[in-house]
């Protein structure tokens, strides 16, 4: 199985993903908007700047919402992964 450590990793394989690699470059590519969250969340932090600011801002609103349509991906590529994850936020809910 490759390894995505880098987007030319994933690119240069010169070949289709099997159904494990794809469910592999899914996770990789939550993982991915959530490492950038954090660095333009950073960002923000550090400028005062409310132009800046507003624009970041709304880069991180598009990768949430990149991160959830990954998520949606690979749970359709993974049927049983949905059940476990609605199993989670059920106990989350419980929880409270």
């Amino acid at each position: 199985m490759p390894e995505f450590t880098t987007a030319r990793e994933v690119i240069s394989f010169g070949k289709k993903f099997s159904k494990e690699e794809l469910v592999r470059s899914m996770r990789f590519s939550v993982a991915a908007e959530y490492e950038a969250i954090q660095i333009y969340e950073l960002i923000l932090e550090a400028t005062d700047n409310t132009h800046v600011k507003a624009v970041v801002q709304d880069i991180i609103n598009e990768e949430r919402l990149h991160a959830w349509q990954f998520l949606d991906l690979l749970s359709e590529l993974v049927p049983e992964e949905k059940a476990i994850n609605e199993s989670g936020a059920k106990e989350n809910k419980e929880r409270k």
